[in-house]
C-alpha cells in the first residue's frame, strides 16, 4: 500500500508531573508494565531504550490469548530533549500492512496546573483505515499508563 497519508494526534493529560511521565516512555521496566493495548503485553526481556539522537527504543508487543501474535517496536531516536520531546522513526517494511513507510512519532510533554502533564503524540503516516485502530490501542495503552502513574 502506498496510501499511508494519516497523520494521529492525541492529547491526554496524566494526574503525573512530566518527569514521571517522561520516563515511563524511557525506562524499560516502566515501559513493560504500560506499552501496548488492554490485551497485550511487553515482555520486559523484549525491551531496551537508549533514549539519546541515534538511540533506540526496542520492545514486542504480544497477544495474550495467542502469543503467536506479535507486534515488534524497533524505533531509532532522531530528536531527544530530556523530560520534554522524544521523536523517533521506524522503517515499517517488515510490518504487514504498513508497505515500508518511516513511522515518525513525537511525543511532547508539557507541565500543566496541579503537577500534571500533557502528552502529544504525533504519529503517522497510517492509512486511512487503520488510523482509529491506532487511536483505540494508544487510549487502551493509556489506561494502563495511568494505573501506573497512579
Amino acid at each position: 500500500m502506498s496510501d499511508a497519508t494519516t497523520e494521529l494526534v492525541i492529547t491526554r493529560v496524566f494526574d503525573a508531573p512530566r518527569e514521571l511521565v517522561y520516563r515511563a516512555f524511557t525506562d524499560p521496566d516502566q515501559l513493560a508494565a504500560w506499552f501496548g493495548p488492554v490485551g497485550w503485553s511487553v515482555p520486559r526481556d523484549s525491551v531496551t531504550v537508549e533514549a539519546k539522537v541515534g538511540g533506540h527504543q526496542r520492545l514486542t508487543m504480544v497477544n495474550d490469548e495467542d502469543p503467536a501474535q506479535s507486534s515488534p517496536v524497533d524505533a531509532t531516536f532522531v530528536e531527544v530533549i530530556e523530560n520534554e520531546l522524544l521523536v523517533g522513526e521506524q522503517d515499517t517494511s517488515a510490518i504487514p500492512g504498513f508497505g515500508g513507510v518511516v513511522m515518525r512519532m513525537r511525543l511532547e510533554f508539557h507541565d500543566e496546573p496541579g503537577g500534571k502533564t500533557r502528552l502529544v503524540v504525533t504519529q503517522g503516516p497510517y492509512h486511512p483505515e487503520i488510523v482509529e485502530m491506532a487511536r483505540e490501542g494508544w487510549a487502551s495503552s493509556f489506561t494502563k499508563l495511568d494505573k501506573l502513574l497512579g
